[in-house]
């Protein structure tokens, strides 16, 4: 099974990882082509943060980050570009200018109309668990079963999703790594990502630079110190049956998940005689 690489670009001033650094429509242009060319099947364009404890944007000044930047990249390449929002209309104008896939952290709860306009949309959409929103999410965080009770929210999510007209066949699920969750919750659904699997929908694995991985190790403190926890969490993702990894660092996965398939294959093959 090939796994996809997502390439993040972010068009927010205040994202945990790289805010302000692509903030310009022609910085983030150019930080999406250089993703392509260190291996990205999908960019992921967002223009909201939501990163523990971000504030909202605004629908219009949303609109304004990143439909050009969608737009500019369009014009130089023909892959697959995500929108990340959670708002309808900024869904509709990030289509209309190009891209191809709708990455919900709210899966499609946001708004009462969000399935609505997916549907209507025709294209692929992430579904992603969150518990609570951005700015409360990690405020102690409880589950009985974090397991159980992402893939049902997933599976609830999903099944709305199809009765408002979206096809099957165009759903992702994420259990949302980071959203409202301890370590613990992160390392269970890491390490159970089977049981979301099983529901028979791609899923999307997204813990790149996540704080998950400063839990682990105190010393990564920053966001740029966490590459070896980031493509550690993406390989065993893949390992459990993601179909696409979410990442800041593209090149650096792509030659990791490259060399976990190159392993892979001699399991297949005889031993090796002198």
């Amino acid at each position: 099974m090939t796994v996809r690489v997502m390439g993040i670009v972010n068009v927010t001033p205040d994202s945990f990882s790289d805010g302000g650094r692509w903030a310009s429509t022609e910085g983030a242009v150019d930080r999406a082509m250089r993703l392509v060319s260190e291996g990205a099947d999908v960019l992921d364009i967002g223009g909201e943060s939501t990163r523990p404890g971000a504030q909202p944007v605004g629908e219009a000044e949303e609109i304004d980050r990143v439909v050009p930047v969608i737009a500019g990249v369009r014009a130089r390449w023909d892959g697959a570009i995500s929108i990340d929002t959670m708002k309808p209309a900024v869904a509709r104008a990030a289509v209309a200018a190009g891209a191809t896939m709708w990455n919900d952290v709210t899966a499609l709860g946001h708004a009462p109309d969000s399935a609505s306009v997916a549907a209507d949309l025709g294209c692929e959409v992430v579904l992603m668990h969150m518990k609570g929103e951005p700015r409360t999410m990690q405020a102690d965080p409880t589950y009985d079963d974090v397991v159980a009770e992402v893939r049902d929210h997933l599976t609830a999510r999903a099944e709305a999703a199809m009765a408002a007209g979206v096809a099957r066949e165009r759903i992702w699920l994420d259990p949302g790594i980071g959203f409202g969750k301890t370590l613990a919750h992160n390392l269970a659904l890491t390490a159970r990502l089977e049981a979301l699997v099983a529901l028979g929908f791609p899923v999307l694995y997204a813990a790149s630079r996540k704080r998950t991985i400063q839990a682990v190790d105190p010393t990564a403190f920053e966001a740029d110190d966490r590459l070896g926890g980031s493509i550690a969490l993406a390989l065993e993702g893949a390992r459990r049956g993601a179909r696409m990894v979410r990442v800041h660092d593209v090149r650096e996965t792509v030659q990791a998940l490259k060399v976990q398939a190159a392993v892979d294959a001699f399991r297949v093959f005889r031993p090796l005689t002198d």
